[in-house]
């Protein structure tokens, strides 16, 4: 679908931003676009120099003298040599580095290996973990010593693929997430998202997905329908989606795991899943909080938006005042209903969009469904 002239690409769409780390420039990039972005960090991450959970893993990892090390991010195998610099163990950990294999998960730890006079032995040019686990049971590693370097929380599945092909492994939790400090934003989000408030939801960890199902709590169930039905997950890549892939979730996934392929994906993809319907000689694009008039941005009151999208809902048809009523954000009865509409008219202009069906309801004068 072509975007209308005159335009942002994401105006009208609200667009949630869970991560932390990073999330000013997500936020930007997608507000350049014409977003309205809500920040709700889903996690916090631990800092380096207080977590007692790396300091234990890197004294272990030095201790144990790895055959393997796997680095999985750049910024985590970067902060584990800064943080045992901190502690003292910098020298001992690099002389273990060095004199293990060194398995880079794609072209950013890769770069990060090599910017710490260190070498890696083989990248997986996925950038997936399947990729190393398939790699390392080929050539075998029963007896081996592997550290692996984690990325945000814990890779259960991969651990124990190793394990249970007879590897000694010690797991490096860098950058290790815990819920936020303040949960209010978060649960905001959660309350906007059962109302139907937000278009699409970004996610950069697995563990801010797990921890929004967390802090939803008896909610979860109601906000994966939405994210079933109406709202996009976006997810930077696969690993960050697996958890909500699990629970039966579409997700969408960029190409490349980076910051702008994944708002690239979602400019592109949240136009397309706007209704655009020809009504009364005009062309009308749905979207989030606000409808495009011929390309024109027309911002509408939550009232107004829910009544255009129960009518656009079913193009053409008459839609009765109870199931109206229903969609208002916080139901009522049938004035409110022809107050909203009355509203709707008004922001549409010339009054001729929406047609009273006496004694029925309303419905949009459709001349067809736009293409």
């Amino acid at each position: 679908m072509d975007e209308p002239d005159g335009a942002a690409p994401l105006a009208g769409f609200t667009v949630a931003v869970t991560a932390e780390r990073r999330r000013d420039e997500l936020a930007a990039l997608l507000e350049r676009r014409g977003a309205r972005v809500v920040q709700a960090p889903a996690i916090t991450i631990v800092p380096l120099q207080d977590d007692e959970a790396l300091h234990a893993a890197t004294a272990a990892c030095v201790g144990l003298a790895p055959d393997i090390v796997i680095a999985t991010t750049g910024i985590g195998f970067r902060g584990w040599l800064e943080a045992a610099e901190g502690w003292g163990m910098g020298d001992a950990l690099r002389t273990a580095l060095g004199r293990a294999r060194l398995i880079a998960r794609g072209a950013k730890p890769c770069g990060a290996i090599r910017a710490a006079d260190l070498s890696e032995e083989w990248t997986a040019a996925s950038e997936s973990s399947e990729e190393i686990l398939e790699w390392l049971l080929a050539e075998g590693i029963a007896g081996r010593r592997i550290a692996v370097q984690l990325h945000g929380g814990p890779q259960a599945d991969f651990i124990a693929a190793l394990r249970g092909a007879g590897a000694a492994v010690v797991e490096v939790p860098v950058y290790r997430s815990a819920l936020p400090p303040d949960l209010a934003p978060i649960r905001r989000l959660i309350g906007q998202l059962t109302a139907g408030q937000v278009d699409a939801v970004t996610f950069t960890s697995a563990p801010a997905v797990l921890s929004l199902m967390e802090i939803a709590g008896t909610a979860a169930p109601e906000v994966l329908d939405v994210f079933r039905i109406r709202t996009m997950a976006a997810c930077v890549g696969p690993v960050t989606a697996a958890p909500l892939v699990k629970l039966g979730v579409p997700v969408s996934t960029p190409h490349r795991s980076r910051l702008g392929a994944l708002v690239k994906m979602v400019t592109d993809e949240l136009p397309q899943r706007a209704a655009r319907i020809r009504v009364d000689g005009s062309v009308l694009e749905v979207r989030g909080h606000a409808v495009l008039i011929d390309g024109r941005l027309q911002p509408l009151a939550p009232a107004a938006m829910a009544m255009l999208s129960a009518l656009a809902a079913r193009p053409g048809a008459v839609v009765s005042r109870a199931r109206l009523a229903a969609a208002l954000p916080r139901g009522d009865d049938g004035h409110a209903v022809d107050m909203a509409v009355a509203r709707l008219r008004a922001a549409l202009g010339a009054g001729k969009h929406v047609e009273t069906v006496i004694k029925r309801g309303y419905r949009l004068r459709v001349d067809e469904v736009a293409s």
